[in-house]
């Protein structure tokens, strides 16, 4: 069944849902989502957004900050438009209805502002330590209010249709029409045709054995772009956040940045501190500091993990600035007013994706990103904390803007899209194939592409994703779709992104650190590294 809009949204999160409100004033959007609309990285932040609201604080204190933690390969002019333009979207999402924590018991005056990792300032607005499921809950009673939008949940999307695709010849510019999506309920396969297409669809952290991420971030939109042809970049450079907690029932519960920002210090097992060793703002540095060091430290202890201790702090503080964290904690025994919390690092955020420029336009025609699927130029070789919704947030106002100013000149597509074929596709009973390559490139890519590489580890990830993608895609053509197998196509490919990139940069900067370059080169690597589909 063909399903016909002006603006096609994959993705319910931060960037989704905020460019469908503003969108839809414009025209009819679909917001596709392949679990429930609440389910996305964004209803998982904990920490908050970044932005200068406070007069002892300035847009070049919050542009330096970024600009260093990104080690050197931040676009300049991103991050100065990304900082200054921050304000006014905040504003936006208050006028939404976003209710950020205030100080004290005040509910009318200043907000309550956290410091994180890199920041030299306080400047993280918060709502409580679940500052997604706030946010979430305010764009999603907004994005209902909004007559010319729909809301697919559970559907699944399979691919981009381009018109390459379908006249067979390969143009200088190709053009995105629409996707095919996977009706998860009805076990059916939709064309959804539409003027513009947004992927909002989050990052990858799935690829990972450990990791922070929901088990919808499994690098749906990088794979769907990547085989559609579009430019992908840096994505060697994965975030692992420091700070996961340890716990064989807790399956990575994160551990926000902002417990370290309220004093929380890192320690061995044995109660000694060690940031000190590797930055001189300690346990507040970047977290590309922060889990390499952790990471360094386990690997000469032989310990499972380091602790973080706060137990200074009062547990009336801890409730009322920490209170889901510090539930969670209790639920597996540890008070954190009394007991260090045992932490690990965990895959966390992509800094790579799909390449954009400054108004989320990709290298096809009329398809956009934003949000952790993009490669803005923000975050460079690593992201400044909370800095990653603030991009969302700025970047789907610009997409927003830049369709509005194409809209009138876009003409209905009378291209014939052909309905899903499944070319004799059947039923399989080899369901043992799709969660043993699962587990197998999450473990291949932890063990061999994890925080510290090297070039003989990469080429070993290289050649075993490689034989699982041939197996993957094998299966893929042979068997009619479900949503694990849909996943897992799209993790291989992703993964083997990752690997390339990282074998490409023949350095170690920022995230990306290679036994075989220790050193960072200025010289010859202040650039970007673009794979794109042969």
């Amino acid at each position: 069944m063909e399903k016909e809009y002006d603006f096609l949204v994959l993705g319910s999160g931060i960037g989704g849902l905020s460019f469908a409100i503003k969108a839809a004033e414009l025209g009819t959007v679909a917001v596709v989502t392949k679990k429930s609309k609440v389910e996305s990285n964004t209803n998982h932040a904990q920490g908050g957004i970044a932005a200068v609201t406070d007069n002892n604080d300035s847009f070049e204190s919050h542009i330096n900050d970024t600009l260093k933690s990104g080690a050197g390969l931040c676009k300049e002019d991103v991050v100065r438009f990304v900082v200054t333009e921050g304000p006014e979207r905040i504003k936006e999402l208050i006028e939404w209805g976003v209710n950020f924590t205030k100080e004290g018991d005040n509910t009318s005056g200043a907000y309550d502002l956290g410091r994180e990792g890199g920041h030299s300032r306080r400047r993280v607005l918060h709502a409580e330590d679940l500052t997604g499921r706030e946010i979430e809950r305010a764009l999603i009673e907004k994005a209902a209010l909004q007559k010319n939008i729909t809301i697919y949940e559970n559907f699944f999307s399979i691919d981009l249709i381009c018109k390459s695709k379908l006249t067979g010849h390969k143009e200088e510019e190709d053009r995105c029409l629409g996707a095919y999506v996977f009706d998860v309920d009805k076990n059916i396969v939709h064309t959804f045709r539409a003027k513009f297409v947004m992927i909002a669809t989050g990052g990858s952290g799935k690829v990972y054995l450990i990791t922070t991420n929901p088990d919808i971030a499994t690098g749906d939109g990088v794979a769907m772009a990547y085989r559609a042809g579009a430019e992908i970049a840096n994505m060697g450079f994965i975030q692992f956040h420091p700070t996961c907690l340890y716990h064989p029932a807790a399956k990575s519960f994160l551990i926000s940045e902002a417990v370290r920002g309220e004093g929380a210090v890192l320690k061995l097992k044995n109660g000694s501190t060690f940031m000190e060793k590797y930055h001189t703002m300690k346990s507040l540095a970047p977290r590309d500091v922060v889990a390499k060091a952790i990471d360094t430290e386990l690997k000469k202890s032989g310990d499972e993990y380091v602790i973080l201790d706060i137990t200074h702090m009062s547990k009336e503080f801890l409730v009322k600035r920490f209170p889901y964290i510090y539930n969670r904690c209790l639920e597996f025994g540890i008070d954190m007013a009394v007991d260090p919390i045992p932490v690990v690092p965990a895959a966390h955020y992509q800094c790579g994706g799909v390449l954009v420029n400054p108004f989320g336009q990709t290298s096809i025609d009329r398809l956009f990103a934003f949000g952790e699927v993009a490669c803005t130029g923000l975050h460079g070789a690593n992201r400044l904390a909370s800095n990653s919704l603030l991009e969302a947030l700025v970047f789907t106002h610009r997409a927003f803007k830049k369709a509005k100013e194409l809209l009138p000149a876009v003409a209905k597509e009378s291209l014939l899209i052909p309905p899903w074929d499944p070319k004799g596709a059947t039923e399989s009973d080899e369901s043992i194939m799709v969660s043993h390559n699962w587990e197998e490139i999450r473990m291949c890519m932890w063990n061999y592409v994890g925080i510290v590489r090297s070039d003989k580890r990469l080429e070993r990830a290289k050649r075993r994703i490689d034989m699982i993608i041939r197996e993957i895609e094998e299966y893929y053509h042979n068997f009619t779709i479900t949503t694990n197998l849909l996943e897992l196509r799209n993790i291989a490919i992703v993964a083997r992104i990752i690997i390339e990139c990282s074998c490409l940069r023949k350095e170690s900067r920022g995230l990306h650190y290679n036994l075989d370059y220790p050193e960072r080169d200025d010289v010859n690597w202040i650039k970007d590294t673009v794979v794109k589909k042969d």
